[in-house]
């Protein structure tokens, strides 16, 4: 039992510097949350500030646009969550039929490119192609004789955009995890479904989709985590007062409303209350992986 433990002694304390650092900066801030119930004050602290009980979620449920900018979290995480499933799986059913190899690797490495670029870059190039007076989008619309679109101060467009420009950014990610999955498909059966006379659809409907199907479930499992999250630095970069009302998210009020406004109390309860709801839908979706897909974390 002694030379177990100290042929595995080594180990333990590689795990201790990661361990201190999830303690240090995950779970010791978490007193913070304690701000939620009071009237914080900077120049008192945390524990000198006067408590306030659940004022600040009642002054929360009861600000006019609190629905709405909730309602605008879940709508446009809920279409990143849909488009980010299904460009990725039709992106990579489309490059697994790519026979020349030299091709397949460099689109897949173009498609894979945005993911390293950091929103205030890509928030910059969209304000510049989606311009209404100088945009090459717009450009290209008045040659079929369509006014100019404010793509970035239309509540009708910004989502879109929104959603369109999230997916561009991201679905070269899911597209390898997808191309990975495909290489685990057992190139028997589609020898099998060649000999039944299966074409290139069928085989891709019968064999390519269901050899696929648990890392298809797993992910889109795991995506229920981040209804809540509609990407903060993306909106950030690209929002303004005009689309506030299609555009707000709940990490963006917090932004003001707690920096700007200097109302910490309230913010720091609009996060906590994101935080439980978030933790509800995290653990829901693990359970949910793990019934359907044999995911485990452990």
């Amino acid at each position: 039992m002694l030379k177990n433990r100290n042929a595995t002694l080594p180990l333990h304390l590689m795990i201790w510097p990661g361990l201190i650092l999830i303690l240090v900066y995950c779970y010791g801030p978490m007193i913070g949350f304690v701000i939620a119930f009071e009237k914080f004050v900077p120049a008192r602290g945390i524990f000198g500030s006067q408590w306030a009980g659940l004022d600040n979620f009642r002054y929360v449920w009861e600000m006019p646009e609190t629905g709405q900018i909730i309602g605008n979290t879940i709508f446009i995480a809920l279409m990143k969550i849909v488009a980010g499933f299904v460009v990725p799986l039709v992106v990579a059913l489309l490059l697994n039929e790519v026979r020349k190899e030299f091709m397949k690797r460099t689109i897949q490495t173009l498609v894979y490119l945005p993911h390293f670029l950091s929103w205030i870059i890509l928030g910059g190039i969209l304000i510049d192609i989606l311009s209404p007076t100088s945009g090459i989008v717009n450009q290209f619309l008045q040659w079929f004789g369509i006014k100019p679109i404010y793509f970035l101060g239309d509540n009708h467009w910004f989502r879109y955009v929104l959603v369109a420009s999230d997916t561009w950014k991201e679905f070269g990610f899911n597209t390898i995890v997808y191309l990975a999955a495909l290489t685990g498909i057992n190139p028997s059966l589609y020898e099998a479904a060649i000999v039944d006379g299966a074409g290139r659809w069928k085989q891709t409907l019968y064999v390519t989709i269901p050899g696929m199907a648990p890392i298809m479930i797993l992910l889109l499992t795991l995506s229920l985590g981040n209804v809540l999250n509609a990407g903060f630095d993306q909106v950030f970069n690209l929002y303004s007062p005009q689309v506030y009302e299609t555009g707000d998210i709940i990490d963006t009020f917090v932004y003001r409303i707690g920096l700007v406004d200097a109302q910490y109390g309230v913010a720091t309860a609009v996060g906590l209350f994101k935080s439980f709801v978030s933790m509800i839908f995290i653990s829901l979706s693990y359970y949910i992986a793990y019934r359907f897909a044999n995911y485990r974390i452990f």
